[in-house]
């Protein structure tokens, strides 16, 4: 679907967040390891999908409950029975399994699809393997589809290279705790890399009972043959990284935006960091625990932000650099190569074709603002939902079109429906 934004002079309104998806992700895949979990709140978005998928491949029972699901654990041991299991497109997902599959089966099929393919999971699989698990992954980067053959995962020493994702490290801080042995778990690697992701999933993992102790930066101690307890009642938090593309497009024009939700800020999400650089962007976002709103213009600045934590960030924060007053810096952000697309040259290729100046390193990006910019471009997101979002939110200061819309509902299926509705008027029109 090819997504046409003109210009608009003024967006106002209120629309319902949806959920976090790094929380729904790591809530339903908690659940399905041990307990009773009463799951509220829960993103609807195509990547918490997969995850009820593989949660039920894991023998989870999942009753639809008002506003969620009642997830009840498998009860019984390992299955010996080959599991197939499609994760679609969802890393997060495809990354969590891996670990756990020695307790649930003897052998296993993962496939993925679209945007997954391709993407890196060597560092985990080379782990894994030297725990004593057989796996054959389609490339040597550690493609889908992957092929567990057996092995058993016992604990002990095990070093995890935390350079490339955050998630590698939170699917083995959910597995070992089954382990019968205690585990060392020693993170390696030049630059450990969205750091809160990992407190994330330490914040579920002891909302169900589950010990894992931070003895360093790189370091976790976890003792082994640990019970999961459930989550009993979780309400999923909304998710900020969402609501940075409608923050920005208000930013960016006259607005009154007020976005409605769900924020607990006891449970960290690293993409609330939009909040800390808009403030120092000169965007003043007044804040509740149901409400985020926005009045805009706003008289933007630039600067030097590291999103070594935020690597999702990258695209909505170029977009809005590209207005602000200076040259903005993007830093510590090679890790966004490989997300769905290359989140640095992918972005920057797009972004030329309106007259932009940018330009990229491995680790960065930076902006300078240009007094005018070509619009009526055709865009493409390279199938990644946070190009298109970011488009999207271009495209009311220049007019833009986006291709392949639908690729939204990874994260954030109601997107454009949230988007028109606020839209008040088109520049130029009364």
């Amino acid at each position: 679907m090819k997504f046409r934004i003109s210009p608009v002079a003024r967006m106002a309104g209120a629309v319902d967040l949806p959920a976090s998806k790094s929380y729904s992700i790591r809530a339903i895949f908690i659940a399905a390891c041990g307990g009773v979990s009463r799951l509220t709140g829960l993103s609807d978005c195509d990547d918490a999908k997969a995850a009820l998928g593989v949660a039920r491949a894991l023998g989870a029972s999942l009753k639809a409950i008002p506003g969620g699901f009642l997830v009840e654990a498998a009860s019984s041991a390992k299955s010996r029975k080959q599991l197939r299991i499609d994760v679609r497109e969802s890393g997060t997902s495809l990354r969590f399994i891996l670990p756990l599959l020695p307790f649930y089966t003897d052998s296993a099929l993962v496939n993925g699809r679209g945007t997954l393919i391709g993407r890196p999971n060597r560092h985990l699989l080379e782990t894994l393997t030297a725990c004593g698990l057989t796996f054959t992954a389609e490339d040597s980067n550690g493609s889908v589809p992957i092929s567990f053959q057996g092995g058993s995962f016992s604990g002990g020493r095990v070093s995890i290279d935390g350079s490339l994702s955050s998630q590698f490290i939170s699917a083995l801080m959910i597995a070992l705790p089954q382990a019968p042995r205690d585990t060392r778990l020693l993170m390696t690697g030049r630059k450990l890399v969205s750091r809160d992701y990992v407190t994330m999933t330490e914040q579920i993992l002891e909302r169900a009972g589950v010990s894992v102790g931070r003895v360093s930066d790189r370091e976790f101690s976890i003792p082994g043959g640990q019970q999961f307890h459930g989550l009993k009642s979780f309400t999923v938090p909304s998710d900020y990284g969402l609501a940075a593309f409608l923050l920005a497009a208000a930013a960016l024009g006259s607005s009154d935006v007020r976005l409605k939700g769900h924020f607990d800020d006891r449970l960290v999400q690293s993409d609330g960091a939009i909040l800390e650089f808009l403030d120092k962007m000169g965007v003043a976002v007044q804040r509740s625990k149901k409400m985020l709103r926005i009045k805009g213009p706003c008289r933007i600045k630039g600067g030097t932000f590291s999103l070594a934590n935020a690597p999702d960030l990258v695209p909505v924060m170029a977009v809005i650099a590209m207005f602000a007053q200076g040259e903005t810096r993007l830093t510590d952000i090679a890790h966004a190569r490989v997300k769905e697309s290359d989140r640095i040259s992918d972005l920057r290729t797009e972004l030329l074709k309106t007259g932009a100046d940018i330009t990229e390193t491995k680790d960065e990006l930076v902006i300078r603002p240009c007094a005018q910019y070509k619009g009526n471009v055709e865009l493409d997101p390279h199938r990644d939902h946070r190009l298109a979002m970011a488009f999207a939110v271009l495209g009311t200061r220049i007019g833009v079109t986006v291709r392949d819309m639908e690729c939204c509902a990874k994260s954030y299926p109601a997107f454009v429906r949230h988007f028109r509705s606020l839209i008040v008027r088109q520049a130029g029109n009364s």
